[in-house]
């Protein structure tokens, strides 16, 4: 399984960003889809979880502010980020989990200036 994720780039505090990531596997084989964040000297953390039944998991920092969500259709999960903040600055990664393994996707960078 490969994972394309793009959509990263540099924004203000209170500005949006719309990351997306693509399957090589139809998405409906999975058993989720999710998105990982690490800051420079920090540990990956999850920062959303969907489910191929639609229901979704989000880190308290992002709660109100991100949306996870899947296209079916293009296999591509996205990871609507609004609001924010310089907090949120750090590498984003796309993972799945299909017949229970994990594969991830390439990081991609988000940066939010103050």
């Amino acid at each position: 399984v490969q994972l394309q994720a793009y959509g990263g780039g540099l924004v203000q505090a209170g500005g949006s960003l719309r990351l997306s990531c693509a399957s090589s596997r139809s998405i409906r084989s999975s058993n989720t889809m999710a998105w990982y964040r690490q800051a420079p000297g920090k540990q990956r953390d999850l920062v959303a979880l969907i489910t191929t039944g639609g229901n979704t998991n989000y880190a308290d920092s992002v709660k109100g502010r991100f949306t996870i969500s899947i296209d079916n259709a293009k296999n591509t999960v996205y990871l609507q980020m609004n609001s924010l903040e310089p907090e949120d600055t750090a590498v984003y990664y796309c993972n799945a989990d299909y017949w229970g393994r994990n594969f991830w996707g390439h990081g991609t960078q988000v940066t939010v200036s103050s």
